[in-house]
């Protein structure tokens, strides 16, 4: 059975979350009937992250099983056809070894969170973003952001539902930057815990608004108690923004004919996934690597 990989985007505001529920709408179930519905069989999809209720994506990554071989991009099309009106894409389709997998192949998760830092509320940014009209010092939460860094026990920011066998994590990057209105926390690392980027956005917070210190922040991570969180971000702020495959110095890149190959990691994959991540913010197309070449032939 040949398997592909989608790249899937989607507003998580009137899902239960990606995971299938018998009895709630769910971001899974919505992409699984609408390959079903083409593909003439029932499948199973596997996800990169399950994403929680209200979470949003724009770079989600699913494998699927098929029985017949399709091209590409009519996996694409005809998926994001039957997912109308549904507010959830398929942004590219490729086919993948059968060893792929969309979670276990991961080396890396990458999610932004934004919070809109205004006295005014939104008007167009409604459950896209967290609204917070008090003042916050990027720069204080990007300082006591770094001591979350590394790898710790991260019990304090752990749901109390979490079912991960280990609440050691190592965090890669949690940056913090303003934007105009707009506070950006971009957190990176192989795996997180549940809640685990929420509950550290709303720790930072309290540490921007001058609430705690950088130290409390500190000891808030070594008390290893949940208890000692700051209030957890609302869901309608988190985004997951990218997913990285390969070996350490490897990644996963899409060919122009829908196959997957492993290249060589490009110095600036960072840099451009976060400038797709602006055009998407900006309501802009992607710019994908074909449109690169494209552009530099031209």
């Amino acid at each position: 059975m040949p398997r592909y990989m989608l790249i899937v985007e989607y507003d998580g505001t009137p899902f239960s979350g990606w995971q299938l529920q018998a009895d709630r709408r769910s971001v899974q179930q919505a992409v699984e009937k609408a390959i079903g519905r083409f593909a003439g069989h029932a499948v199973r999809i596997h996800c990169a992250g399950r994403t929680d209720a209200g979470v949003h994506a724009t770079h989600q990554v699913v494998h699927v099983d098929l029985d017949r071989e399709w091209r590409p991009d009519t996996v694409r099309d005809a998926t994001n056809a039957h997912l109308k009106p549904e507010p959830v894409a398929v942004l590219s389709a490729a086919l993948v070894p059968d060893s792929f997998s969309a979670r276990f192949s991961a080396i890396k998760r990458h999610y932004l969170y934004r919070i809109l830092n205004r006295r005014a509320p939104p008007g167009l940014e409604i459950d896209r973003v967290w609204h917070v009209p008090w003042a916050l010092d990027a720069g204080v939460m990007n300082d006591a952001a770094r001591t979350l860094i590394g790898r710790h026990d991260f019990t304090t920011f752990r749901a109390a539902d979490c079912q991960a066998n280990s609440p050691v994590r190592t965090l890669d990057r949690l940056d913090v930057e303003r934007v105009g209105d707009e506070i950006r926390i971009h957190a990176s690392a192989r795996s997180f815990l549940h809640h685990q980027v929420r509950s550290m956005v709303g720790t930072l917070a309290k540490a921007g608004a001058g609430r705690w210190s950088i130290e409390d922040v500190g000891e808030a991570l070594e008390a290893k108690d949940r208890k000692r969180c700051g209030p957890m971000a609302p869901s309608a702020g988190l985004y997951l923004v990218g997913v990285d495959y390969g070996s350490a110095d490897r990644r996963l890149h899409h060919l122009g004919d829908g196959h997957v190959e492993a290249h060589a990691e490009r110095d600036d994959s960072e840099s451009e996934r976060s400038r797709n991540t602006e055009r998407h913010l900006r309501g802009e197309p992607l710019q994908t690597q074909d449109d690169d070449r494209k552009g530099k032939a031209e």
